[in-house]
């Protein structure tokens, strides 16, 4: 048959889109989307025909076929669900802490509607947004007043450029830390208009570092904590409490920037040296900085707490309406932080800690029970249970490692690199880590009400493969 024969013989557009499957489709797509993949079918077979005229003619039926397959990839949402099996708590590319349900709960109820975001109910006249949460704060922390934004590093421009833009900031040259992202301290502190003075060396710095620094054009002194790396051995650095005597002498604030945000003593899991901000103040701190998604286990913000006098100058500067976050960071917080107010029930609200202090014979039993469900797959070579380490994440304490328990998959009827590409392409997504050409799915950053479904998953998935 001629090629032109061929190509007259592909179905129209119209003719497809009353074939049953396709009706199904649109009502779930809409008209426009379905249309649009099956038009970029055709396109391709017609292209395909023309390269090469001897192929075999297609049908209605597998032209369909095709067009769900490539509506159901490509109307897949990018941001979906996840079941974190990399043991990674505070994974960055994961969204970081997973909210309590009581913040979400609030973002539901917050969201649907209207909300008094700016409006004191009682007088019916304007108020500040972080009226919904600043006495939340001060309870935990103390302080006298306090602003949020959207994260810990726009606190951190917002800070600086509302008390020392264009005048000199002086910190430890081993505090200049990368945030993350390619996103540098002398970057942030750049962009705020501050100009930075580092003092002391990669290992070592001296109170008379930083005395020897201030002149008439230094706006503040800034502590920034190091927790996404540490310098052991030959060195030193100034307290807290040194700083604030000398910026004392000199009528100097001192900022206080201790990033991942514990409100909790999370020495009772072994993992030491991460500031609480309540500390920080008692020290004398005049503004202290935290994130609110890392350690303290809410949304994605930044907080800013202390001097009431600091905070209405920092409040006021017009970057606070560039940074200043919406009604649903607000529902959540401030559902995250009334948690707080309860000591005993955080460990269990708080999801973050409630996979932090699982039991280690807990983890040991629920691996142990997920390799026994996947046990005689075809699909499957190996799933042992094995004694683990991972680590908090988001940048939190790299150096001390968290006791977990995992299983390692060996498949059998695909490479563990497709494997691993399978269940990251699922709904929900499953991540875990590849070691030593196996799969690890780490139990530590799952919660237990997920264990069937990603057992289900996995023997689907370990089935189909074999």
């Amino acid at each position: 048959m001629p090629m032109s024969s061929e190509l007259r013989n592909i179905p129209a557009v119209n003719e497809l889109l009353q074939h049953p499957l396709l009706v199904e489709l649109i009502q779930l797509h809409g008209p426009q989307v379905v249309t649009r993949h099956l038009r970029q079918h055709l396109d391709l077979l017609r292209n395909q025909l023309l390269a090469d005229p001897e192929q075999p003619a297609t049908t209605s039926d597998a032209i369909v076929i095709e067009v769900i397959e490539r509506v159901g990839k490509g109307e897949l949402p990018s941001l979906r669900p996840v079941i974190n099996a990399t043991g990674i708590l505070l994974h960055t590319g994961l969204g970081r802490a997973p909210l309590a349900t009581e913040a979400c709960e609030a973002i539901q109820q917050i969201a649907r509607g209207y909300a008094s975001v700016e409006v004191d109910l009682e007088s019916g006249k304007r108020s500040q947004r972080v009226t919904a949460v600043e006495s939340l704060i001060l309870r935990l922390v103390g302080g006298e007043a306090a602003a949020v934004v959207n994260n810990n590093a726009g606190a951190t421009v917002l800070a600086l450029a509302a008390l020392a833009a264009n005048r000199e900031v002086i910190v430890s040259r081993g505090q200049l830390v990368e945030i993350g992202g390619s996103f540098r301290m002398p970057d942030v502190m750049a962009a705020s208009g501050a100009i930075m003075r580092e003092v002391g060396t990669t290992n070592k710095t001296h109170l008379e570092d930083y005395r020897r620094a201030i002149n008439d054009q230094t706006g503040a002194l800034v502590r920034v904590h190091t927790s996404n790396y540490r310098i052991e051995g030959f060195s030193q650095s100034v307290s807290l409490e040194q700083l604030v005597s000398l910026a004392g002498e000199h009528g100097l604030p001192v900022i206080d920037d201790i990033g991942s945000g514990a409100l909790y003593d999370y020495a009772e899991f072994g993992i030491g040296d991460e500031p609480l901000a309540a500390r920080s103040l008692e020290a004398g701190a005049d503004i202290v900085l935290f994130s609110g998604d890392k350690l303290l286990g809410g949304p994605q913000c930044g907080i800013l707490v202390g001097r009431a006098d600091l905070i209405k100058t920092i409040s006021s500067h017009p970057l606070m309406r560039a940074l200043r976050v919406d009604k649903i960071t607000l529902a959540a917080l401030a559902a995250t932080l009334r948690i707080y107010q309860d000591p005993a029930a955080v460990a269990e609200r708080i999801p973050l800690l409630r996979l932090l202090s699982a039991p280690l014979a807990v983890l040991q039993e629920r691996a142990e029970t997920l390799a026994g469900q996947l046990e005689g797959l075809d699909g499957l070579e190996a799933a042992e249970p094995q004694l683990d380490s991972t680590f908090l994440g988001g940048g939190s304490v790299p150096t001390q490692k968290i006791e977990t328990w995992s299983v390692a998959i060996s498949p059998a009827g695909c490479s563990v690199d497709e494997l691993a590409s399978l269940l990251r392409k699922g709904n929900p997504a499953i991540m875990g880590r590849v070691h030593q050409d196996r799969l690890v799915l780490d139990m530590r950053s799952v919660f237990p009400e997920q264990d069937e479904l990603l057992a289900g998953i996995l023997r689907q998935i370990l089935s189909t493969a074999g």
